[in-house]
């Protein structure tokens, strides 16, 4: 089984929640476009002014996406 990473983005603010739930959506049609392996996104909200989204990608598929949508920062992704 190929390994998997979590490319993630942050946002910081009052607006961090809703921004990041946005950017999720635009994950989510970024994966139906390329027609990528994996379809997990995700959001989070890690405090009242910071929030993440983020995507799972397969390791072999990571350096397209990431050079297209530049994460913020990426870590192995383990279910």
């Amino acid at each position: 089984m190929e390994k998997k990473i979590k490319l993630i983005w942050d946002f910081h603010g009052p607006d961090a929640q809703k921004t990041a739930q946005h950017h999720e959506h635009h994950l989510k049609e970024f994966i139906q476009n390329k027609n990528l392996k994996n379809e997990i996104t995700g959001m989070e909200q890690l405090s009242e002014l910071y929030s993440i989204a983020y995507m799972i990608v397969d390791e072999s598929e990571m350096i397209p996406v990431r050079d297209a949508l530049k994460p913020h920062r990426g870590e192995w992704y383990e279910v």
